[in-house]
C-alpha cells in the first residue's frame, strides 16, 4: 500500500493563487488562422519575399475567376506602412476569391462583418456563397466600405468571393470578414471556442508574445509591440519566425506571416477577460542566439530600453501621459495593471547579462514597482543555465523578481526531477517555469498522450509542494491548427471550427483550479507523486498524486485533523498512450470519484488525482 502521511499542524508555505498560467506564442498559426477571429488569409495582400523564402507572393491565398486578371501594386496605397494592394481587373461576373486556410467555418443565422477599402468605379459584390450577398458602389479615391453578411447554412469549407456587376478596373485593399460571435463580442477579436478554453483553465497569467517569436530569425524580424497598436489597418506587416521551422517540422510554412490583429492592446485585454496577469515579454537586442549572433549596443540599445519604458506607460500611464493616451484613444482609458515585464527569451551569457543589466536599471530607477523576470537561457542544465545562476547570486533581491527556466524533456527526466527545487537557494529570484512540456518520443509528432500528462502532473506537484521558489508555471506550446502544425506536443488543437483538448490541458486546469492557500508537510512513500495543501476559503485539504505506473491503493493520513468526507476529481484512461483526437475528444477527461473513505483511495493506472478533504 502507498502511504501519505500530513501533518495538519505543519504549515508549509505559502501557494500563489496565480502559479499555473498561459504562455502564448504565435506557432502552428497560433493567432492569424487561431486564436485571432479574422477569417480571412493575406487579407491585405501584404506577404512579402523573406530570406527564408524569396519567392512569396504579395498575392498568396488569393485566386482569380474566369478572365480576371489580379496585380500587386503600390502607387498612391492607403497607407505607407503596409503600401501593397491589389488592383483587380475584370468582366462583369468574373472577379476573386480567398482560399482562407483550408476553409471559412460559417453558423447558419449568425452575421458576419465584411469590410474592405476600394478605389475606382465599380459594382463590388461580396458573397461567401452561403450568404445574402452585398453589392458595393465603389466611385472615386480610396473609401472604407463596409457590411453585414448573414450565413443562410452552416458550412466549414466555405470561401470568399469578391466579384465585379461590370467591367471594371478596381483597386482593393485590407479585406475583412469577422464573426460578430467573438469571445465577449469584441470587434476585432478572439475566436470565442478557443479563448473560452483558455479561461475554462483560469490560468493565473498569460506571458506573450513568445517565445522565439520575440527575438525573430534575426532583429529586423524581431517583435515590436509598437508596431501591433494602434489602427488595424496600419499596424506594420511581419513574417513569422516559425516560416523556417527547423524541429522536424509537420507542416512547412513558407506563407506564415503575422498580421497584428492580434497585438499588444488585445493580449492586454485577453488578460483583463481571462482575469489573469498580463506578462510580456521584449526583446533585450538581442537575435535568436540559435539562429544568429545579432546584437545591437550604445544608442541602438537605448531605443530597445526606451520600447520597455514606453510600454509600462502603454499599460499603467494615465490617459494624458503619451502612451497611456494612445490606449485610451483604443477604447481603454483606464490602466491596464503591469506588473511583470521579462527582458529577453532563452538568452544567455555575458552579452545578456549586460544587455539585462542596463534594462534593469533603466526601469528600477523609473518603476521600482515593476517585477522584472531574467533569462537562464535555453536549458534546465549545463554551463549557460549555471552561469546565469552564478550571474545572479549575491545580487539584490530587487534586481530580478523571477528567472524564466526552460525544458521541453522525456517523461523519465520529469519523474527523476520532481524534487528539483527541493534544494534551490531560497535567497535566489523565484523561479518562473515559463515553457516546459514532456515529450514521449524524439521524434515528430510527439504525442500528447496520458503518459505525457501524468509525467508533467508529478513535476507540477513538485512545483507547488516548493512554492516559496516556483512562482509561476506554464506549459508551452498553447495551440496548434491541424494540417498548419511546426511543433508537437501542443495544450489545445484546433481546425476552422472546432477543437479538442489534450490531457495536458486537463492537467493544467485540474491544478489551477485546485490550488491551496499554503501546503503542509507530508511524507510520501517514494512509489507515487504528490503535493498536500490547505483550502482556507474553503476549509479543505488538497491531496494530488500522480500515479506512473500500475494501480496502487493510497492510505491518507492527516494528523491533527478530522476529516469526515472525501471527493476527487480523476485523470486517467485504459491505456497510458490514450490520446485525445477531434473524432474523439473525450478519450481523456476528468471524472468525479466517489469516496468510500476519506482514509483510502485507488490510484488508478497513469492517473493523476486531485482529492479534497472536507
Amino acid at each position: 500500500m502507498s502511504t501519505i502521511r500530513i501533518d495538519a499542524s505543519e504549515r508549509g508555505v505559502d501557494v500563489n493563487s496565480k502559479m499555473i498560467g498561459l504562455f502564448f506564442e504565435d506557432i502552428n498559426y497560433g493567432a492569424d488562422g487561431g486564436l485571432y477571429g479574422e477569417l480571412l488569409e493575406n487579407r491585405s495582400f501584404d506577404f512579402f519575399p523573406t530570406k527564408v523564402y524569396p519567392d512569396i507572393s504579395p498575392l498568396y491565398a488569393w485566386e482569380t475567376l474566369g478572365g480576371a486578371t489580379l496585380t500587386s501594386e503600390t502607387d498612391s496605397p492607403t497607407n505607407s506602412v503596409n503600401p501593397q494592394y491589389a488592383r483587380l481587373c475584370a468582366k462583369a461576373g468574373d472577379g476573386i476569391c480567398n482560399k482562407a486556410y483550408d476553409g471559412i467555418a460559417l453558423v447558419k443565422g449568425d452575421k458576419y462583418y465584411f469590410s474592405f477599402y476600394a478605389r475606382g468605379e465599380a459594382l463590388v459584390r461580396i458573397t461567401t456563397g452561403h450568404d445574402n450577398s452585398t453589392v458595393f458602389a465603389v466611385t472615386g479615391g480610396w473609401k472604407h466600405y463596409e457590411g453585414i453578411l448573414t450565413a443562410t447554412e452552416s458550412v466549414n469549407d466555405a470561401k470568399l468571393y469578391i466579384t465585379l456587376e461590370n467591367d471594371a478596373s478596381v483597386d482593393i485593399d485590407m479585406c475583412s470578414l469577422f464573426p460578430q460571435k467573438t469571445f465577449r463580442n469584441r470587434r476585432n477579436g478572439l475566436r470565442a471556442d478557443m479563448a473560452q478554453a483558455l479561461y475554462d483553465m483560469r490560468p493565473g497569467f498569460l506571458r506573450f508574445p513568445g517565445g522565439c517569436i520575440v527575438e525573430g530569425n534575426g532583429l529586423d524580424n524581431r517583435y515590436r509591440w509598437k508596431d501591433t497598436i494602434g489602427d488595424i489597418e496600419t499596424r506594420k506587416c511581419n513574417w513569422n519566425r516559425w516560416q523556417n521551422a527547423n524541429v522536424g517540422e509537420e507542416y512547412v510554412a513558407h506563407n506564415y506571416f503575422q498580421s497584428y490583429g492580434l497585438g499588444f492592446y488585445e493580449y492586454f485585454l485577453l488578460c483583463e477577460d481571462l482575469e489573469c496577469e498580463p506578462l510580456p515579454v521584449l526583446n533585450c537586442g538581442m537575435g535568436c542566439q540559435y539562429q544568429c549572433d545579432e546584437t545591437v549596443s550604445g544608442e541602438q540599445l537605448e531605443e530597445y530600453i526606451q520600447d520597455a519604458l514606453d510600454l509600462i506607460e502603454f499599460a499603467n500611464g494615465s490617459d494624458s501621459s503619451t502612451w497611456g493616451k494612445v490606449r485610451a484613444k483604443m477604447g481603454h482609458k483606464k490602466p491596464f495593471g503591469l506588473t511583470y515585464l521579462a527582458i529577453g527569451n532563452e538568452q544567455w551569457n555575458e552579452k545578456y547579462f549586460e544587455r539585462y543589466e542596463k534594462f534593469q536599471k533603466a526601469i528600477s530607477e523609473k518603476h521600482p514597482e515593476i517585477r522584472l523576470i531574467t533569462s537562464s537561457g535555453p536549458s534546465a542544465a549545463g554551463k549557460e543555465f549555471d552561469n546565469a545562476y552564478e550571474w545572479l547570486r549575491g545580487k539584490d533581491p530587487s534586481f530580478a523578481f523571477m528567472v524564466d527556466e526552460h525544458y521541453y524533456v522525456s517523461a523519465d527526466w520529469l519523474l527523476k526531477n520532481t524534487n528539483r527545487y527541493d534544494s534551490y537557494d531560497r535567497s535566489l529570484p523565484k523561479v518562473f517555469a515559463g515553457e516546459y512540456a514532456c515529450h514521449i518520443s524524439p521524434s515528430q509528432p510527439r504525442p500528447n498522450s496520458l503518459e505525457a500528462a501524468v509525467a508533467e502532473a508529478a513535476m507540477m506537484c513538485g512545483f507547488e509542494r516548493n512554492a516559496d521558489v516556483v512562482f509561476f508555471a506554464s506549459y508551452a506550446p498553447l495551440f496548434a491548427r491541424i494540417g498548419y502544425t511546426q511543433w508537437t506536443p501542443d495544450l489545445i488543437f484546433v481546425n476552422g471550427h472546432d477543437l479538442f483538448l489534450t490531457p495536458s490541458y486537463y492537467v493544467q486546469q485540474m491544478f489551477a483550479k485546485n490550488l491551496p492557500t499554503y501546503t503542509l508537510k507530508a511524507s510520501v512513500s517514494d512509489d507515487i507523486h504528490a503535493s498536500v495543501g490547505f483550502d482556507e476559503k474553503n476549509g479543505e485539504y488538497i491531496v494530488k498524486i500522480a500515479n506512473y505506473g500500475n494501480e496502487k491503493t493510497v492510505d491518507i493520513e492527516i494528523a491533527g485533523a478530522s476529516v469526515k468526507e472525501a471527493e476527487a476529481q480523476v485523470l486517467t484512461a485504459s491505456s497510458k498512450d490514450a490520446v485525445n483526437t477531434m473524432e474523439n475528444k473525450s478519450a481523456v477527461i476528468p471524472a468525479n470519484v466517489r469516496c468510500d473513505s476519506a482514509r483510502t483511495f485507488t490510484a488508478p493506472a497513469y492517473s493523476f488525482s486531485v482529492i479534497r478533504l472536507k
